[in-house]
């Protein structure tokens, strides 16, 4: 076909009217067989729906070059295609897109060339032929599939084409993938197969998206591992690559033995082929050549894999926590691991040990006198078994070789041997997502290069006596990195296909290891993922340890535990687990340091101290959500990019601790900047720092260094959990937006949204952001809603008050048993019970509508004065405790400081009525005695406790106490002391009511007029707080209006995590403020300065 006969095909079938994009294609691909005869034209429909561009041109199964097409008439700068072409110039090396007429060149993502074959007049609809652009066309067409990309020398050039392909790969994967599990007509295809065996192997709740993610990042660094073993660096191809992969890892050999053949999907092979490009310009190898040389910052693997994500995903390095482990950090604990087993089990080589020991191990014939119904028989096994159960990109083990070469100085000739016979069988690493697993096997093959060991070929029917049955295709030198779940327990028979049996393996050979290897070291950085998915029988089973209060007889007494489950804590109870097996050991771990001091974690605590020997912490310190600073003021680093704190733990069992023993912990804190902690690291050997000896205090057992005369001073007060019968966290619905409104009329027009019939659950995700998750579901939620639907006024935040829909159509828990009290005429405290800032308590006489009340970060617990029963009330007060109070005070307790209900109560009483539920009332003419302070009421309690937790000097006193449970305030002083308290405490309580006479006389004034709508974002550039003087300022919401002479202490005044008078305005920004509103808010700066005022004024009471 010539030009001219393309044109006029063109050209005819636009004229019909009833043409389309795809009309034309098989022209164009005429056109391109004429005029590129050497090469292979594909334009294939089924492979173009799901993402791949419409024309690729190949030669010996190598893609060249990429061709999308759109319709005749659609301008290619149409912003509609910014997306995709965007992606393709990324992705594709070399790439054209046209309409048919015009062809835009682009080569390595930039431009190159325009030409106009023809062009379109917009009016007549006439094509009109550019027959100058001819000769030119032919020429570009012809050069076109010619082009080579650059050589790739750059590792951040090489990370950012492989992201644009893996980019490309996951997205063509998933809607692959998702259509052929649409497709209920057609059989299984090979796609769901190994979704399918994936979900029930490994991952059970992963989505296709995420099956799609992992897989486009396997592939990538699959290629990656065999470019880097390739001496052939003029050729490469995904059937080169299969071959390439290292013997060392026999599951990627599997996976890409099926993406080198004729059985690959081709909705897929177009872009594997074009990563398989990007390689066969790269030198790997050069690129890579410096690995080993490594300095604190400074792994290729990794630090290439973190380049990779930055351009691949950025938010999924953050979700996977995929962070580089410093290397001081990873040197230290290899270290301490190699010291303790010299120094407390008489290991002179330690991790370089090679000797052994027998065990019983199950064979493959059956007995079915034994557990497992396999017959046992004996083995000599390495006894320094090494394990890292989360062995990401591998950098614990490859710093365990390191560590274990540099003993071998002098040696080398002896040093293959000993890896071949003594390291590898007993190196053994767990892995769940496969781009990590690949790499990992990778920096193990590269490193053991560098030190001069080359694999062997050899294939063995068994390893250390464990593993690889004959026929399983493991070499000698297989490295023990398994694709498995570590909290899972291993598969054993799944249908015969090649993917579900190459990850069968896998979770086979790891469960040898789990169920039959006596590790002695298990090292790592494991997860964090707070309420971890990992809920499979057999870590929950094991978990139940950890959520008994400490003697492990009685469940653990807390409401919410769900940070038991957070992951981090699931493998060291795996460890521990492991250890205790073998009886003897070490686990080295880094992770989040909440452990060490939530009292949630107390039966953990106790656990752990049941099973080990000693115990090492050491306390990195740099959480950022808790605001850590050096106990100079100075500033604490984290030692990892993240906010949460982290500690090293060792945790040590010889075997030589009594049964009922507890063990011993000693404990360092190591504060400051990031640099100077890394020197500790790097300079200090376990046995050279000055670790603190604690002492195990029950019932908390605490981990952390501690003022422990303070401490039993503090232990000695009374709980505010104990007081009160009823303490609850406040209500979740992770849906504030919807659950919460600023007026009653906002809150009704969204129920009246939420139940209509025609909204889809897609319209209200759309209109309100919200959809189901584990604990609420939309369809029940508003069937609930069109049956009962009630708006309350409830406390949001201090001084704020907004509407609530209450009841669990909103709310996921919305605390009914706290909240139904706070309906009628009460009171309650809300407070913190662990927290990360600064301790705070206010009060509320509303419902409330969430659970972060007093601080941003951390849930507020709340109490009720007290509890409704019918038309009743009784004190939400435990009865013992409030007999204590009375016995001290040498006071009668009355339940209800309303004489009139105490009233009615004697005369109901008189009629065989108790309306206090036992409670004891005195004589009627003995209530109005209450003037001269002889009796004492619930209210009274709650103003003295109010009033102590207000103290300045006793919040500093007892700050880390503050911090890790419920607050404790000390049993009154005397009775002179106590209605001092009341009294203060009354007033303060008062103020945050928003009732006390004192508001009325605010300094603060709105001269301005306006339309009265915040404007101002209250930052540095668009200022809320302009200074007047030293003292006052203005605070303006937008640039005409104002609140003038606003105290600057008011305006920094801090509860809790809150700075109430910025806080308020910053949540009301682009609303219009009521006459009532701008009232309020001149209320909260006098409140401010009146709680500023009263805690002075509490502080000069002598109650300590």
């Amino acid at each position: 076909m010539t030009i001219q006969q393309y044109l006029s095909t063109v050209q005819s079938r636009f004229a019909s009217g009833i043409s389309t994009e795809h009309s034309y294609r098989g022209d164009l691909q005429q056109l391109l067989e004429t005029l590129l005869p050497s090469f292979e034209i594909t334009n294939e429909p089924k492979r173009s729906a799901v993402g791949a561009p419409d024309f690729i041109i190949t030669k010996e199964t190598i893609g060249r070059g990429y061709i999308e097409a759109k319709d005749v008439d659609k301008s290619l700068d149409d912003p509609i295609y910014n997306k995709q072409f965007s992606r393709y110039k990324n992705g594709l090396q070399n790439l054209i897109i046209t309409n048919y007429l015009e062809f835009r060149l682009y080569q390595d993502g930039n431009h190159i060339k325009t030409i106009h074959l023809a062009c379109l007049d917009p009016l007549t609809n006439e094509i009109t032929a550019n027959s100058e652009a001819y000769g030119e066309f032919k020429a570009l067409i012809k050069d076109f599939p010619e082009h080579i990309a650059q050589t790739i020398r750059s590792p951040k050039k090489l990370s950012h084409l492989m992201a644009s392909k893996a980019r490309l790969l996951k997205e063509v994967f998933a809607r692959s993938l998702r259509e052929d599990i649409a497709d209920e007509h057609n059989p299984e295809t090979e796609l769901q197969q190994q979704y399918t065996s994936f979900k029930e192997l490994l991952i059970r709740d992963i989505s296709p998206e995420q099956f799609a993610d992992l897989y486009a990042q396997t592939i990538a660094y699959g290629m990656f591992a065999a470019r880097s073993k390739d001496p052939t660096l003029k050729t490469f191809n995904r059937q080169e690559a299969a071959e390439l992969i290292p013997k060392t890892n026999p599951f990627l050999r599997k996976l890409f033995h099926y993406i080198a053949g004729y059985d690959l999907d081709t909705r897929l092979s177009w872009i594997i082929d074009g990563l398989a490009e990007v390689f066969r310009a790269t030198d790997v190898e050069g690129i890579l050549h410096n690995f080993g040389k490594n300095t604190r910052t400074q792994d290729p693997i990794i630090h290439f894999y973190e380049d990779f994500l930055k351009d691949y995903d950025p938010d999924l390095r953050v979700e996977r926590g995929v962070y580089y482990t410093p290397l001081p950090v990873v040197q230290f604990i290899v270290r301490a691991v190699d010291d303790i087993l010299k120094e407390e089990f008489n290991l002179n080589r330690g991790l370089a040990d090679k000797s052994k020991i027998e065990i019983e191990v199950d064979t493959d014939n059956t007995d079915n006198r034994t557990k497992t119904k396999k017959r046992k028989t004996k083995k000599n096994v390495h006894r320094v078994q090494i394990l890292d159960p989360a062995t990401g990109t591998g950098t614990f083990l490859a710093q365990v070789v390191r560590h274990i070469y540099q003993s071998f100085e002098g040696m080398e000739g002896l040093w293959p041997q000993y890896v071949n016979q003594d390291l590898i069988p007993r190196l053994n690493g767990f892995e769940i997502l496969m781009a990590s697993y690949a790499m990992a096997h990778l920096k193990l093959d590269l490193l053991l290069q560098e030190t001069g060991y080359s694999h062997t070929s050899k294939f063995v029917t068994q390893r250390d006596g464990l593993f690889a049955k004959e026929g399983a295709g493991y070499t000698q030198d297989r490295f023990n990195i398994f694709l498995t779940n570590t909290l899972e327990p291993g598969i054993r028979e799944v249908p015969n296909l090649f993917w579900n049996q190459a990850l069968a393996i896998e979770s086979q050979e790891a469960n040898r290891i789990k169920t039959q290897t006596p590790v002695m070291v298990l090292l790592g950085n494991p997860p964090y993922s707070g309420e971890s998915a990992n809920k499979g029988k057999y870590i929950m089973e094991l978990m139940k340890a950890y959520k008994k209060e400490p003697g492990g007889k009685q469940k653990l007494q807390e409401r919410n535990s769900k940070w038991l489950n957070d992951d981090y804590v699931k493998f060291i109870r795996f460890a521990e687990n492991m250890i205790k097996k073998t009886d003897e050991g070490v686990v080295a771990y880094i992770n989040p340091h909440g452990f060490l001091d939530n009292p949630t974690f107390r039966g953990m605590r106790w656990h752990l101290l049941k099973t080990f020997d000693k115990i090492y912490t050491i306390d990195l310190h740099g959480n950022a959500k808790k605001k850590e600073t050096t106990p100079d003021g100075g500033k604490d680093d984290n030692v990892f990019d993240i906010q949460q704190g982290v500690s090293i733990n060792l945790f040590v069992k010889t075997g030589q601790k009594k049964k009922n023993e507890l063990g011993q912990v000693f404990h360092y804190d190591l504060y400051g900047r990031r640099k100077d902690k890394y020197n500790f690291l790097e300079n200090n050997r376990i046995a050279e720092i000055d670790f603190e000896k604690l002492r195990k205090v029950a019932p908390d057992y605490f981990m952390i260094s501690m003022d422990f005369e303070l401490m039993d001073e503090y232990s000695g007060f009374v709980s505010i959990s104990e007081l009160f019968v009823i303490s609850l966290l406040g209500p979740n619905s992770h849906r504030d937006n919807f659950a919460v409104s600023f007026t009653k009329e906002e809150a009704a027009v969204k129920i009246k949204e939420f139940v209509s019939i025609d909204n889809s659950e897609t319209d209200l995700f759309n209109k309100f952001n919200i959809k189901s998750n584990r604990d609420w579901k939309i369809s029940d939620a508003r069937e609930e809603a069109r049956n009962k639907s009630q708006i309350h006024l409830a406390t949001y935040r201090l001084f704020d008050e907004r509407f609530m829909m209450y009841g669990n159509y909103a709310y996921d828990y919305y605390r009914p048993e706290l909240n139904n009290d706070l309906l009628y005429e009460n009171v309650a405290l809300c407070y913190t019970r662990q927290t990360k800032e600064k301790f705070s308590i206010f009060t509320t006489s509303l419902p409330l509508a969430q659970h972060k009340i007093v601080t941003p970060y951390d849930g507020s617990y709340a109490s009720q004065l007290y509890s409704y029963n019918l038309k009743h009330r009784t004190p939400n007060l435990d009865r013992i405790l409030v007999q204590q109070f009375a016995e001290g005070l040498a006071l009668p307790f009355l339940p209800d400081h309303d004489f009139t209900r105490l009233e009615e109560a004697l005369q109901l009483r008189e009629q065989g009525e108790d309306a206090y539920s036992g409670w004891d009332i005195p004589e009627k003419s003995k209530l109005k005695s209450k003037s001269k302070k002889e009796y004492f009421t619930p209210l009274d309690i709650l103003d003295y406790i109010y009033a102590v937790l207000h103290s300045p000097t006793y919040r500093e006193r007892y700050k880390e106490f503050l911090k890790t449970d419920f607050p404790r305030v000390p049993w009154p002083k005397d009775v002179d002391v106590f209605w001092e308290l009341v009294r203060l405490g009354s007033e303060l309580r008062g103020i945050h009511l928003m009732k006390h006479a004192a508001l009325e006389k605010s300094p603060v004034t709105y001269p301005a007029s306006g339309d009265n709508i915040i404007s101002r974002k209250l930052t540095k550039t668009s200022p809320g707080y302009i200074p007047i003087d030293d003292i006052k300022g203005r605070v303006w919401i937008n640039d005409q209006q104002y609140f003038d002479q606003v105290p600057k202490v008011a305006w920094e005044f801090y509860i809790g995590g809150y700075q109430p008078a910025q806080k308020w305005l910053k949540d009301r920004k682009g609303r219009e403020l009521t006459m009532e509103d701008i009232e309020h808010y001149r209320k909260i700066i006098k409140a401010l300065l009146e709680t500023g005022r009263l805690m002075e004024e509490i502080d000069g009471v002598e109650f300590i």
